[in-house]
């Protein structure tokens, strides 16, 4: 069984990721753990792609890691946090297309994606305290950052999954939808982003991933230093609210 799905989608510089473990929830193994990791850095080396959608396999999305893979003493727990921490260095957008549960480690791939859309019967947990153990892979910083400390908390501290209609409300997802209707909005999300300019793309989204944890003043600074560079290079640029 292919571990990790690649579709080339028709538009342009679109291309889906689908963990494919679907009897075990699409948990983390070593097969899975390696194919996702050669499938993202082909991903990030190849100029066809612009965009990417990281979706599961019904009837997960992802519930983390493969316990009997990573409960072991010497397994390579630290190459799982290597691949989810290397998410948002990509260089490029990536869309988490959520159907089914999300939870631990598949609910930091969330995170560590640029924003997230969810199916009605999506569910998002964490469950590292239930089990004994403690985030390195982004759970403890993403988390608070995306939906505030108080919901990060209550997330990580009783480990209760929440609701899609939850999800959207503190902002852990960005839209909510019918199960068959998620892939088709991902595509018009990505096939979106892709159209534009993937230099453009790339600035604004680095603009406001370092500007994200900085003051308003900071922030303004990072915006007007990053336009005066595309400026300098002779791009268009607009420095005028429109």
């Amino acid at each position: 069984m292919t571990e990790v799905l690649l579709k080339q989608e028709p538009a342009e510089g679109v291309l889906m990721l689908t963990l494919n473990r679907p009897a075990a929830r699409n948990a983390i193994d070593l097969a899975l753990l390696d194919a996702l990791t050669n499938a993202f850095a082909d991903f990030r080396d190849d100029a066809r792609w612009r965009v990417a959608i990281l979706t599961g396999t019904p009837p997960a999305f992802c519930a983390g890691l493969d316990l009997k893979t990573f409960s072991v003493p010497d397994a390579p727990r630290h190459l799982v946090t290597e691949l989810i921490t290397s998410i948002p260095h990509l260089g490029k957008p990536i869309i988490a297309a959520v159907s089914g549960s999300a939870f631990t480690g598949g609910l930091e791939m969330v995170l560590a994606c640029d924003f997230a859309i969810a199916a009605e019967e999506a569910r998002f947990a964490d469950t590292h305290a239930k089990i004994g153990a403690l985030s390195g892979s982004g759970m403890g910083s993403r988390l608070p950052h995306r939906v505030g400390t108080a919901w990060a908390k209550q997330m990580m501290l009783t480990c209760a999954p929440i609701d899609a209609a939850t999800a959207l409300r503190i902002g852990l997802v960005n839209e909510v939808m019918p199960a068959e209707a998620l892939v088709s909005r991902a595509m018009t999300l990505a096939t979106q982003i892709a159209a534009h300019d993937p230099e453009l793309i790339a600035t604004a989204r680095g603009v406001v991933d370092d500007a994200a944890n900085l003051t308003l003043a900071e922030a303004t600074r990072i915006e007007q230093a990053a336009l005066a560079e595309r400026k300098a290079r002779g791009a268009m640029s607009w420095n005028t609210t429109l």
